[in-house]
Order: structure tokens, then C-alpha cells, then sequence
């Protein structure tokens, strides 16, 4: 049997569940997720291997309005993933009908795509079937052209075998990109700033996941321990204030959950020290979303 490889970019909304399914299909976490629009905010490669071929997945941010620097950031590292894409899988949330995000998702950004899979995750939120049948139809009716729907769910894993065997029928006989154990191009060091700014999207405020960015700013590894130094960027005084908490707990809370999460992924003892810092606009600043990895290639 021939091997198969290629490349899928994953689409869609924010909160649809792009980043749970990535999870899931890769049977750990290498991508953060959290009930906050744009939490996911660069592109992020997972890759899945089996004995037919391999797949490498591009997890993408939501696609939303940009209303700063950074939005346009999130925006560009969307677009940038389709045109080497050979599958694009386009993830919506089947328990509403289909909104005008997931039209201008249609329209603009796989007007051109000839080969696009529909994963209409969280399906089976909705209990009356023909209510179901519905929301599909909505779906359905964004394309012109016949299109390849299969129901899913992200967080029970229902029906993703079916999905990656209808990803492979679309893939040409291919190298193996990646090692058999690889499963992502993410190094520890990165997989760090993302799990320490997931924890300040699940224990902060409304106002603070936005306007949040962490930066590394020393990793040393040793066989016996890991050392991580990183600083939490905030906008507003307010905000630093949120991330502190009274005498300091969110910040122990933050690192601590933080910590643990790393130490579990690396089998290895983590010591983590955080800091706060007041980076005021940096979301419009072109700069400072440079020096906190937020800039094109």
C-alpha cells in the first residue's frame, strides 16, 4: 500500500472547537483551549501518523474582525495556511445555524478551495433531530458546489476515524514529513508560553484574555530540572492588578497550574518564576508584537 501524505488547514469561528479536535485527533494536548475567542493565536502544526500515511494539521486562530494589530496578525496567519494546504477542513458549530462568519468564511477565504471538508462539530448538543437537520442545511447552503459534511464531536471523538480516513482519500502518495513519535513542530519552550497564558484565560477576568501576551525570557534545562523565567504582559494597570490578585494569590494560582501542567509534559521538576509588566497598547504597537512572536515569517 502506497504511503500518503499532505497537509490540512484548519478553519473556522472562533470557540467552534478547531483546537479540542486537533487535541483529540493527536491523543494529547499540544494546542491550548479555553472557552475565550482567540485563543489560539498562531499557527500550529499537529501531525498524525498511522501505517497509511501522515497528516499535518494547521491549526489556525478563529477567524473574527480585526480590530487592532494583533487581530490583522491572527487574520494573515489564517490566510497565510490555506494556499499549501491540500485539504482544507473547515470546523462550524452544528448546535446554531450557520452565521455571518461562517459565510464570509465561505465567500472569502474558500471561494477558491477545491477541496474542503465540512466538520460540523457539537452536533450533538441538539437534541431534536429536525432542528439538526436544519443547522446542516444552513451549512450546506454557504456553497455552490456539492460538499463533503461529516457530523463530529471534538470533545468525544465521534466519528474523527471516519474524518481522517476521508482526509487521506484526498492525499497523494507522499513522504513521511515527520518521525513517528513527532507530533508537533512546537518546542517545549513555546508549548510553555502557551500553557502559562491558558491558564490566565481559565482563571482571569472577561477583560484580560485579549489583552494578554507571555513572553519567555529565560529556559534552561538540565537533566535534573527546568528552569523558566516569563513575564505577563498586560495593557492597563487595572489589569496587572486582576493578574496579582490580593497578596499575590492569582499569580500563585497561575504559576502554580502552570507549573504542574509543564511538569506533566516534560516528566521532568519545573521551577517557574512569573512576572507582570504594564505594555501599554501593544496590540496596536507593531514593535512590541514582534518582540512577543506576533509577526509574519
Amino acid at each position: 500500500m502506497d504511503f500518503k501524505s499532505g497537509f490540512v488547514a484548519i478553519v473556522g469561528r472562533t470557540n467552534v472547537g478547531k483546537s479540542t479536535l486537533l487535541n483529540k485527533i493527536i491523543g494529547q494536548k499540544i494546542v491550548i483551549t479555553s472557552d475565550k475567542p482567540q485563543t489560539t493565536r498562531q499557527r500550529i502544526k499537529g501531525v498524525y501518523t498511522n501505517e497509511q500515511g501522515q497528516i499535518i494539521f494547521v491549526d489556525t486562530p478563529g477567524v473574527h474582525k480585526p480590530k487592532y494589530k494583533l487581530g490583522e496578525f491572527l487574520a494573515e496567519e489564517t490566510k497565510t495556511a490555506l494556499p499549501d494546504a491540500d485539504v482544507v477542513l473547515f470546523v462550524v458549530d452544528g448546535s446554531v445555524p450557520a452565521g455571518s462568519g461562517d459565510k464570509w468564511i465561505a465567500d472569502n477565504l474558500l471561494c477558491d478551495v477545491q477541496k474542503i471538508i465540512v466538520a460540523i462539530n457539537k452536533i450533538d448538543l441538539v437534541k431534536d433531530l429536525q432542528k439538526r437537520e436544519e443547522n446542516i442545511e444552513t451549512y450546506k447552503a454557504l456553497f455552490k458546489q456539492k460538499i463533503n459534511m461529516l457530523k463530529i464531536s471534538a470533545k468525544t471523538g465521534r466519528n474523527l476515524d471516519t474524518l481522517l480516513n476521508n482526509i487521506m482519500r484526498y492525499f497523494p502518495t507522499g513522504p513521511k514529513y515527520y518521525a513517528e513519535d513527532e507530533i508537533t513542530d512546537q518546542n517545549l519552550r513555546l508549548i510553555s508560553k502557551e500553557i502559562i497564558r491558558e491558564k490566565v484565560l481559565l482563571l482571569t477576568e472577561e477583560e484580560i484574555p485579549h489583552s494578554c501576551a507571555v513572553v519567555i525570557n529565560k529556559f534552561e534545562e538540565t537533566p535534573k530540572i527546568i528552569k523558566i523565567q516569563a513575564t505577563i504582559h498586560v495593557e492597563h494597570d487595572s489589569q496587572k492588578g486582576i493578574i496579582i490578585g490580593k497578596k499575590g494569590t492569582m499569580l500563585k494560582n497561575i504559576g502554580t497550574f502552570a507549573r504542574e501542567e509543564i511538569e506533566n509534559l516534560v516528566e521532568n521538576k519545573v521551577f517557574l518564576e512569573l512576572f507582570v509588566k504594564v505594555s501599554k497598547n501593544w496590540r496596536k504597537n507593531k514593535s512590541l508584537l514582534k518582540d512577543f512572536g506576533y509577526a509574519q515569517d
